[in-house]
């Protein structure tokens, strides 16, 4: 009898901000109409708000794991829903989105590991560049960013249009110095990244890369099932969730989806947020469902099918947490439109 094809692989990784989710989101749209995707998206907030960010969609399968990082506070949930994935959804292809802060030493030992080496081929290891990134040291400097490109077997330099022409040609002589070379280099706008460099990507020969002790000593925060919560809030009484790790905080909120927003309040309380807070959300506003997304400054805004509920992922560095006002004031900031409430 011969031997089950193996079902690829790809982890797209890169830092917070780098485009990630939206490289994602347009390999989708050029998926072929026969095949099945599965997408794994890991958050290191408690929220989890990037699969309300993907549309509904039969031929797709999203699964959310929000609360840690794939390599270690969430490795067996990880494990767990990838089976599950594959036994129930018996998907033609997986992307698999670790968090922004997520070191994929971890998941690679993992999938290359006796539960997955013979189901599974990892194919070439993405990693997302923002050109920016590379004007901040913090960011520059940081062990997991280094080694999110150091792990990579191709670099997608994303944001390519938000870059000055100084930063693009940074960040090509940057990403063309990795040693040894990679596969390939190249830049991206919009997330335009052509679908062959999945469909004929090859084996990723990805060496071993130890795991910073950072995250070994990581541990999954109590009663995490990596699930995504099935019933929303009560009116009137946000769900507020903070954790701290890896030198960043996350702040998360989520409300009861008949609950709107004023956009325009929306925007202008969240854009008085530091620069350096990674903002993400999907809210039900006086303007229709609306997703949010703030990285460098930039607020970003456009339509959103989600309509479980309203919820919000604020991160920033650890050292600047004092600078945004605690998860019971941001409630408060935040509260909805009284008038539209009961609409």
């Amino acid at each position: 009898m011969a031997a089950l094809a193996k079902v690829p692989v790809h982890i797209i990784t890169g830092f917070l901000g780098s485009g990630k989710t939206t490289l994602i989101h347009r390999l989708i749209e050029q998926k072929p109409a026969h095949e099945t995707w599965a997408i794994l998206v890991n958050e290191f907030g408690q929220i989890g708000i990037d699969q309300a960010m993907f549309e509904q969609r039969d031929d797709i399968v999203i699964k959310g794991l929000p609360g840690g990082c794939l390599c270690c506070q969430l490795a067996f949930v990880m494990q767990a829903a990838l089976v599950n994935l594959l036994a129930r959804s018996k998907p033609d292809r997986v992307i698999i989105e670790p968090s922004g802060l997520g070191h994929p030493a971890g998941l690679l030992d993992l999938l290359r590991g006796e539960a997955f080496h013979a189901v599974v081929d990892v194919r070439d290891i993405i990693a997302t560049l923002d050109p920016r990134r590379l004007d901040d040291p913090r960011a520059l400097n940081h062990e997991t960013f280094q080694d999110q490109l150091a792990i990579a077997d191709a670099v997608a330099i994303t944001l390519w249009d938000q870059a000055t022409d100084q930063q693009q040609q940074a960040a090509q002589q940057f990403a063309n110095a990795l040693w040894p070379p990679r596969k390939w280099v190249e830049p991206v706008t919009n997330g335009e990244l052509p679908l062959e460099r999945l469909t004929h990507s090859g084996q990723s020969p990805a060496h071993d890369l130890a795991i910073p002790e950072a995250h070994r000593t990581l541990t999954a925060p109590p009663g995490l099932e990596g699930g995504f919560f099935d019933f929303p809030p009560t009116k009137g009484a946000p769900q507020q969730e903070t954790g701290v790790a890896l030198g960043y905080v996350s702040l998360g909120l989520r409300w009861h989806p008949d609950e709107h927003f004023d956009l325009d309040s929306l925007a202008q309380c969240l854009g008085e947020l530091p620069r350096d807070a990674r903002i993400k959300g999907v809210f039900h506003t006086t303007s229709g469902w609306q997703q949010l997304n703030r990285a460098d400054g930039a607020l970003n805004v456009e339509s959103s099918a989600w309509r479980q509920d309203s919820r919000l992922e604020i991160i920033i560095p650890e050292a600047l947490a004092s600078t945004v006002p605690d998860i019971t004031a941001l409630a408060s900031m935040l509260s909805p439109a009284p008038f539209h409430q009961n609409g």
